[in-house]
Order: structure tokens, then C-alpha cells, then sequence
């Protein structure tokens, strides 16, 4: 899973930015992913993260969807 390569390691969880860099995908897009489910996030005070289980499990189920 090359797409992950991106994320630092020895983060439990990524920003926003990070996300979509990772994911290579619009901030829009995102947040829709966000609010439909499908990515699990939270916040601390105005801050969002994505928690980096959460970002790779993703990913791993839409490459077994697609298969």
C-alpha cells in the first residue's frame, strides 16, 4: 500500500491534510467521507484528525471493494 507511504509513522492520528494528501483526494471530498461514516475522525477543540488505523483500514477495504 504504496498510497500510505506519505503518513509519518509514529502518528496515532493525521490531519486533515494529511488525510488528503495520503488519499490524494479534495477536501471536500473528504469531508464527506467524514460525514457519511466511512473515515472515522475526531476533534480537540477546532482541530480534526483522522485516526491513522482508521485512515489504513480504509483504505484496505476500498482495495478489497474494488477487487
Amino acid at each position: 500500500m504504496s498510497t500510505t507511504a506519505q503518513l509519518p509513522s509514529s502518528h496515532q492520528a493525521v490531519t486533515v491534510a494529511e488525510a488528503m494528501a495520503a488519499l490524494r483526494i479534495s477536501r471536500p471530498k473528504l469531508y464527506d467521507l467524514i460525514r457519511s461514516g466511512a473515515l472515522p475522525s475526531f476533534t480537540i477543540g477546532r482541530a480534526r484528525r483522522i485516526p491513522a488505523d482508521s485512515l489504513h483500514h480504509f483504505i484496505h477495504n476500498q482495495i478489497e471493494e474494488a477487487a
